[in-house]
């Protein structure tokens, strides 16, 4: 089985069939990114909430990398200052599954299917997208990027969250170490729930390019972190937003480079709507 695993996370950690388009959520009245595949009906979408200071571009690669596997993602690009609010960018996530389900995206040949949605987010972002599947019925699947705590608190957050979880977690973290951020917010989860440790990864390690707060915050991007992140994250979104039961081995499967070090459920398959 685990070479099963590692032969989807080869698959996945590639391109996917699908031609991606880029659009920005300005156009609604919010500043922020969105990816989405060429065409296609009833398709899943994924709102993400972007690290402190980390502007939304700083993920485009994975953005369109979960498009071209045909999902659409909503990204806003609200409260990227050191003050922005945790809370208000929670809601700022919803806001963004509200458009992805109530606008025809593309030149109208795009849809989302309103039960097929899901959050993930990075650092703070990944604890806000926590906070906003706690509020947030419509939320199928969660998954997080070296989760940063926030306020309010994602770990009280968390027990209202009853869908599936997967949590990234960086072993060179020194911003969001993974057994006082990652495995508490795990630890509280309501529903099935997974922490993978990423041991080599460092916090900015999820992000893209270069950046101003890499004075601030420690780590930097890192390509075999963005293989491994993308793949994974692809590969969870599938099996619990459009019931792909192919990729259920790198869901539920110990990986080299991404162990299981939390699991708070044996079964993490995926029953979609």
């Amino acid at each position: 089985m685990a070479r099963k695993a590692k032969h989807l996370l080869d698959e996945l950690a590639r391109r996917g069939p699908h031609e991606v388009l880029r659009g920005d959520l300005a156009l609604v009245g919010m500043p922020g990114l969105v990816y989405t595949p060429k065409s296609g009906l009833g398709l899943p979408a994924v709102a993400f909430g972007h690290g402190w200071l980390q502007p939304p571009t700083r993920y485009a690669d994975l953005f369109r990398h979960l498009a071209s596997w045909g999902i659409v993602v909503a990204a806003p690009g609200t409260h990227t200052g050191p003050l922005g609010s945790h809370r208000l960018l929670a809601a700022d996530l919803r806001t963004a599954l509200d458009v992805c389900v109530g606008v025809r995206l593309g030149d109208g040949d795009i849809s989302v299917d309103p039960d097929r949605l899901g959050l993930a987010g990075h650092s703070t972002g990944g604890g806000s997208a926590v906070l906003a599947a706690a509020d947030d019925g419509r939320v199928r699947a969660v998954a997080t990027l070296a989760a940063s705590q926030t306020k309010p608190f994602a770990t009280e957050a968390a027990r209202s969250c009853g869908m599936p979880g997967l949590h990234l977690a960086a072993g060179h973290d020194l911003v969001a170490p993974p057994a006082s951020n990652a495995e508490l917010i795990a630890r509280a989860w309501g529903g099935p729930v997974q922490v993978r440790t990423l041991p080599k990864a460092s916090h900015l390690g999820f992000t893209e390019g270069r950046h101003w707060s890499g004075l601030l915050v420690h780590g930097k991007a890192e390509h075999a972190t963005h293989r491994i992140a993308r793949a994974l994250l692809t590969a969870f979104f599938l099996v619990h937003l459009t019931g792909e039961a192919d990729y259920l081995p790198l869901v539920e499967e110990d990986l080299k480079g991404a162990e299981i070090t939390y699991d708070g459920d044996d079964d993490l398959a995926a029953t979609p709507a």
